[in-house]
């Protein structure tokens, strides 16, 4: 029997290419979709894909109520991200997170829920495969070499800073250990916002600039010797379609919040 999914943002750039992905599949059906701009629709006249039936609700809740699922996808914006999941697991629903920006704090409220309601919530901060292999290469080079910085690059209009992909590099390496810094910032001498922010004990640099998509970037150093690991993305949302479905796929066997889509590959 298939997947019933819920997709938010399903009319997004990244939302829409998932959508026409979903289509294809034979296991998963999209059966409810949410976007405000296109509320009262059917997924399939927005897109122009004749599989795509589903209503278009205006709300997560109204989709919710409306149409039932086991699946609830969020790619919609940090502000409503966490209030949507929360409804889904309400509903009974496992969710895959695609939005970025959330704070640590919005996912301790996540994962409290998902172990109440005892449901899956898996937060991917990019499903590219690419940027999932960085951030394992990254994992292990920094048990090896102590000094690193995070360049964060993304389009011009990207409001949250650093991307939802930087957070989550930051966040894993913080268990390998802090970077080590040749200057401590208290004695950096000029302006001390040009060594980046300081985040989870790694020094990051968020551009934000035209023609750009997104990009993430770590350097590594040691005495005469350097290593850059980095993943650049192009114009389509289509690298991040495969591990969108995977996640959901995925996700139901799950119990809490699990963070990365490495958590649910076997990379090792």
């Amino acid at each position: 029997m298939a997947i019933r999914v819920c997709l938010a943002g399903a009319t997004g750039w990244a939302g829409s290419a998932l959508a026409r992905g979903i289509a294809q599949t034979d296991d998963l059906s999209l059966v409810a979709a949410v976007s405000r701009t296109h509320a009262g629709k059917r997924l399939g006249e927005v897109l122009g894909e004749q599989r795509l039936g589903c209503p278009i609700y205006a709300t997560a809740q109204e989709a919710m109520e409306g149409q039932p699922c086991e699946v609830f996808f969020d790619y919609t914006k940090p502000e409503a991200a966490k209030t949507n999941c929360l409804a889904a697991l309400e509903h009974g629903a496992h969710a895959v997170i695609g939005t970025s920006g959330l704070t640590d704090d919005d996912y301790a409220d996540l994962a409290r829920s998902a172990e109440q309601h005892q449901r899956g919530v898996l937060a991917v901060g990019n499903f590219a495969l690419t940027a999932v292999l960085l951030q394992k290469f990254a994992e292990t080079a920094a048990r090896y070499i102590p000094q690193w910085e995070i360049i964060d690059y993304a389009h011009d209009d990207k409001k949250d800073a650093p991307s939802g992909t930087a957070r989550e590099l930051a966040r894993r390496l913080a268990a390998v250990r802090p970077s080590e810094l040749s200057v401590p910032l208290e004695k950096v001498q000029g302006v001390v916002e040009t060594r980046g922010g300081r985040l989870n004990g790694s020094q990051v640099h968020s551009i934000r600039l035209p023609g750009y998509t997104i990009s993430l970037e770590i350097i590594l150093g040691l005495k005469d010797q350097r290593l850059s690991i980095r993943h650049d993305s192009g114009s389509s949302a289509e690298p991040y379609v495969g591990g969108g479905l995977l996640a959901i796929r995925k996700v139901g066997t799950l119990i809490g919040l699990q963070r990365g889509l490495d958590s649910v590959l076997e990379l090792d």
